[in-house]
C-alpha cells in the first residue's frame, strides 16, 4: 500500500476544492484548478496518481485513479477531481446507480 508524503497530504487537506455545480445531479464531484494552487504540488500529485493509482472504466473511458481517505482522485489536464469512493462509476455500476440519460 502506498502512503502519501506529509507534503500531498497536507495539499490535499488544506486546497479549496470547488463543487462541480454543472454535475451536481448526475456525477457529484470537487475539483482543484493547477493555475489555482501551488503548481509544484500539482503536478506531484498528479504525478502521484499516475504512478499509484489503478486503471478503471468511466464509461468507455479508462483512466488512472487513487483512493485516498474517502475519496477517490484523478486528473484531466489541468483539473484533478475528487468524489466519494461511494459515487464512483465503478461502485455505482455495481449498485445499479448509474445516472438516467437524459431525453
Amino acid at each position: 500500500m502506498n502512503i502519501l508524503e506529509d507534503k500531498l497530504q497536507n495539499f490535499i487537506e488544506e486546497s479549496s476544492w470547488t463543487f462541480a455545480k454543472t454535475y451536481s445531479d448526475t456525477w457529484p464531484h470537487w475539483y482543484i484548478v493547477q493555475e489555482q494552487v501551488d503548481n509544484e504540488l500539482f503536478l506531484k500529485l498528479a504525478d502521484y496518481i499516475d504512478d499509484n493509482g489503478y486503471k478503471e472504466f468511466f464509461y468507455s473511458k479508462q483512466m488512472t485513479f487513487f483512493d485516498y481517505g474517502k475519496h477517490t482522485y484523478w486528473h484531466m489536464e489541468n483539473i484533478i477531481n475528487r468524489c466519494l469512493l461511494a459515487n464512483t462509476y465503478h461502485r455505482r455500476v455495481v449498485d445499479g446507480r448509474l445516472p438516467k440519460e437524459k431525453n
